[in-house]
This record gives C-alpha cells, sequence and structure tokens, in this order.
C-alpha cells in the first residue's frame, strides 16, 4: 500500500491515449475478456473505472449498451468526445465512486473494471459492490497487475496497492457470491524499472458469475 494522496486523472485525460503501451494492454485486456465470457449483444455492460475507455470502447461493438462509469469528469468528458465522434449511440457515461456513494439500482449482465482497483483503498469491498450490481447469471471481470514489488509505476500517487496476489482476488470473487471463477494472464508487458533496467510485469484477468 503506497501514497495516499489522489492523482489528478482530468488533467491527464486529454494525453491519456497518447501511451502506446497503455493502449495495447487495453486491447489485450479487452481481448481476454472477449475469450473468458460469452459476451453478447443481449449484455448491458458495465465498465467501472472506464477512464477515457480504451477497454469500453473495445467490447462496445460486442454489447448492447454500455455504461462508461469512473469519478473523473476529465476522463469520462474525453470518452464522450470519442464515442461521439464514432457516432456510437449505445455509450453513455456516468459519474460514479463507489468509495463515496452507494451501490446505484442499476443491474448489468455484465460489469468489468480494468486497472482501477489498485488506486482504491478496499479492493474487497469494491468486488462485492460490483458483484451485487449484476443480475442474476451476469458476469464480473476484474483485470490488474500481479503482485509487483511496487515498482510497475514510477510515480506512486494515488497507488494503494503494489499489484495483487490473483488467487487472493479469486477468494474475494467467491466470497462475493460468484461462481465459475476463473484467473488467467491478460497481458504480459515490459518495462524499464529505475537503477534496474527492464522487468516483466503480467495483468491478471478475473472472472465469474453469479448464480
Amino acid at each position: 500500500m503506497q501514497d495516499n494522496a489522489k492523482r489528478d486523472f482530468n488533467k491527464e485525460a486529454q494525453s491519456w491515449d497518447d501511451n502506446p503501451m497503455r493502449v495495447q494492454m487495453a486491447h489485450h485486456i479487452a481481448d481476454a475478456i472477449l475469450q473468458q465470457i460469452p459476451v453478447s449483444n443481449e449484455m448491458d455492460m458495465l465498465d467501472y473505472g472506464a477512464g477515457t475507455g480504451l477497454v469500453t470502447l473495445a467490447l462496445q461493438p460486442y454489447v448492447r449498451s454500455v455504461t462508461a462509469a469512473d469519478n473523473s469528469d476529465g476522463m469520462l468528458a474525453r470518452l464522450s468526445e470519442k464515442a461521439e465522434a464514432s457516432g456510437l449511440s449505445n455509450v453513455k457515461t456516468k459519474l460514479l465512486d463507489l468509495e463515496k456513494q452507494a451501490v446505484p439500482v442499476d443491474r448489468y449482465e455484465l460489469i468489468i473494471s480494468s486497472m482501477t482497483m489498485h488506486h482504491l483503498q478496499d479492493h474487497r469491498a469494491l468486488i462485492s459492490n460490483l458483484a451485487a450490481m449484476l443480475r442474476p447469471g451476469g458476469y464480473l471481470a476484474i483485470a490488474d497487475l500481479d503482485l509487483d514489488d511496487g515498482e510497475f509505476h514510477a510515480d506512486q500517487t494515488g497507488i494503494r496497492h503494489d499489484g495483487f496476489d490473483r488467487q487472493e482476488i479469486v477468494r474475494l470473487f467467491a466470497e462475493a457470491g460468484l461462481g465459475q471463477v476463473t484467473a488467467t494472464t491478460a497481458n504480459t508487458l515490459t518495462k524499464e524499472v529505475k537503477g534496474k533496467g527492464p522487468r516483466e510485469f503480467t495483468v491478471f484477468l478475473v472472472t465469474g458469475r453469479k448464480a
């Protein structure tokens, strides 16, 4: 657990997509979700921590509707710009912070969250809250970093966890009442670590289904 300062995602929104590694990672995560979950055009999807919509928009063609939720208006504004420029009518944004707000009454067949959990203090509560927002038979998919010794992020501002033990996340899915829980590697990437040279990092995807 690291820096308790808040990261200003509003300031970063306009340049967020300029990082090719971030864009590539999002596409790998979206592909992994499509491989693990039978996504269909009968599903309403929530992307929690959607940011500028890199994963949101990659999955949008496969579902009926998308609600992109984030606690940064700047990120959501950028996502809306991209959706409007592409003429998408099934994407809407929602300002939502589950650390401060009650769980909404809306329910979904598919909920995803990508590279968001390490910014939140209580990951157990996040998984429980997202599971509660699933319709019966709905799927939850969470992607985040495996344990990384705090080396993945050069800037630790706003980082609450140095990655996660994916088997702990599997257990928390089960505790939240989800079945058919699986864990897989969604992305492997190499980054330079200051003073150490290149290091390989992995991103897991854990999925589960509500009874």
